[in-house]
């Protein structure tokens, strides 16, 4: 009955040792910067391009403007 359990005990051993030597060979990814608001959408002034018209709340994006002013975010806190 020992003779049986020698091998199992073999192949187990070469097994993870195979695992272990995969996973210290694996390429690491490198870390990535954060995102930057470097390129927000920016509103175009291109002729012949259509207005939308909207009906109700939505929100527009790349919209077709002339005039954009500084482009900051203001958080502000209200009680509802």
């Amino acid at each position: 009955m020992p003779f049986f359990l020698i091998p199992l005990l073999i192949n187990l051993l070469i097994g993870v040792g195979l695992q272990v030597l995969g996973y210290l060979l694996t390429p690491k990814p490198k870390a990535s910067k954060g995102e930057e608001v470097t390129d927000m959408d920016n509103p175009t002034a291109e002729g012949g391009r259509p207005i939308p018209v909207i009906f109700g709340e939505t929100w527009v994006t790349g919209v077709n403007i002339i005039w954009f002013g500084d482009k900051a975010t203001t958080t502000r806190k209200i009680k509802a």
